[in-house]
């Protein structure tokens, strides 16, 4: 791409030296530059991409993009000194990619709880429906049924607009991205075209971060408020009525707001909810009149996740005859109450819950089926929001047998997380065991016949990470495998 038609893109800047013809590609990790590239240097939390400059222009980069001066060899690469690397990373990376999302049809889903399961079925039911589509979050980035991993739930803005670009390549229609409250804040969605953007529901998290809910609920409300004031361009804002973020958020946007919920007035509302043991029914009350609906998907929290995705797919012209068909026939996502198969006398489910609202809602979903006692295992990350730990235990108090563990201990001591987590517990039916394998291996060991067990914090993540460094582990497997050792069955 011309170099000047690139930074033509950035008004306040100061070039040092004498810019490329040409720029071959775009980066901010110095270890994937090569000739030609333009090395964006932006701070990280540990890493400050300053200091390794030098090392992008020893490695081909001919261009520098920085917030100061730099002692580098102006005879190899040019330097653009800008106010703030991020926004020029923004600005840079759309215009490189010629502004991809524009082109397509692109949903964000932000919350505290249910985001991965509403951005996965968004593109479950497009998939079922014969659209193309991409997503981009918690469990990876999924292009059209191709999956490939992906560090955080949001990704930085250039990782993005490459994502973006590579549907594009793909002559893919539909584009899902679960929207984190960190991204928000850090600016990666800068720049993204969004068509239709929904808000799950806000409960404690993240207050490592944000230091406060008003600063939380807010950050999440950039999504609505970024959507711009263009009129022409209809767009569509989908909220949950049931939360009080919900009259907040409606304010910030000038775009239709289309709501759901289970309790007051909305657009979508669910009624007469039964739960089952495999599935959940209710009867839909739809701006296209009432249906029946029967999902796999079980409990409440589902309930609103599948009204968010309906409400979504509605606002881009899918019938809602058309979604409770395809609903109906659709399997939990990965990792969210998703029931273990085995061929043993238990009810085994694996959630991601690591919130307190998420653990109550996880183990309200199976009380209605409850025939013995409840286990439920939960654990935290280390080196995280440490005054949610003793609302964590609180809620998983609900559970007969609490078996308090570590998620992700990073640095901290195990007996620091756990000591945390038990200021909590509401009984004395519980167990502390720091190690993760050893406490899932301990649910099964204490079960009986016509115990449910649940598994928190993991859901479908197939690591554990132990100071810097991502472990084999899988809450899933050691459990399948333990149940054959106490119960003596195939899986």
């Amino acid at each position: 791409m011309n170099t000047y038609n690139l930074l033509d893109s950035i008004k306040l800047k100061t070039i040092y030296g004498e810019p490329p013809a040409e720029i071959k590609d775009i980066h901010v990790d110095s270890r994937k530059v090569g000739e030609g590239s333009v090395f964006v240097c932006t701070r990280g939390y540990t890493v400050d991409g300053h200091d390794f400059a030098q090392m992008a222009v020893e490695k081909g980069a001919t261009l520098i993009v920085a917030e100061k001066q730099l002692d580098i060899d102006l005879t190899k690469a040019a330097l653009v000194v800008v106010k703030d690397s991020f926004k020029a990373l923004a600005q840079l990376s759309n215009k490189y990619y010629d502004y991809p999302s524009k082109q397509l049809t692109v949903f964000g889903v932000t919350g505290t709880n249910g985001k991965t399961t509403v951005s996965n079925l968004i593109h479950a039911i497009l998939k079922k429906d014969s659209q193309s589509s991409a997503l981009s979050g918690t469990i990876g980035f999924n292009l059209d049924g191709e999956l490939l991993p992906s560090e955080n739930t949001t990704c930085d803005n250039l990782t993005n607009q490459q994502m973006l670009q590579k549907a594009l390549d793909r002559n893919i229609q539909n584009f899902t991205l679960e929207v984190s409250s960190h991204g928000l804040a850090l600016g990666r969605l800068w720049g993204i075209d969004f068509d239709v953007v929904a808000f799950t529901n806000l409960s404690h998290d993240h207050l490592d971060y944000h230091g406060t809910m008003e600063h939380y609920g807010y950050a999440k409300g950039l999504l609505f408020s970024q959507l711009g004031q263009d009129l022409e361009d209809p767009k569509y804002v989908i909220l949950n009525a049931d939360d009080e973020w919900y009259e907040r958020y409606s304010y910030m946007t000038p775009h239709e707001v289309i709501s759901y919920g289970l309790e007051g007035q909305a657009d979508f509302k669910a009624k007469d909810v039964q739960y089952f043991n495999d599935v959940t029914k209710f009867t839909l009350v739809s701006p296209q009149g009432c249906y029946e609906v029967e999902m796999k998907l079980l409990g409440k929290f589902n309930v609103y996740n599948v009204l968010t995705a309906m409400a979504c797919l509605f606002a881009k012209g899918m019938d809602v005859s058309r979604l409770v068909e395809i609903i109906r026939d659709l399997p939990p996502v990965s990792g969210r109450m998703e029931k273990v198969e085995m061929d043993a006398p238990l009810s085994v489910y694996i959630d991601y819950a690591h919130t307190p609202d998420a653990i109550e809602n996880a183990i309200q979903s199976v009380l209605p089926f409850k025939e013995n006692k409840i286990i439920f295992l939960v654990g935290t990350g280390g080196n995280r929001d440490k005054t949610k730990r003793p609302t964590m235990a609180e809620k998983a108090s609900l559970a007969d047998y609490v078996i308090l563990t570590t998620d992700d201990p990073r640095y901290e001591e195990y007996d620091s997380i756990l000591h945390d987590l038990e200021k909590g517990m509401q009984h004395d039916q519980y167990a502390l065991i720091g190690d993760r394998a050893e406490a899932v291996k301990h649910a099964v060991e204490v079960s009986e016949p016509g115990d449910i067990i649940i598994f928190a914090g993991k859901g479908h993540e197939d690591y554990q990470i132990i100071e810097n460094t991502k472990y084999p582990h899988s809450d899933k497997n050691i459990a399948i495998e333990e149940s054959k050792l106490k119960y003596g069955v195939k899986e």
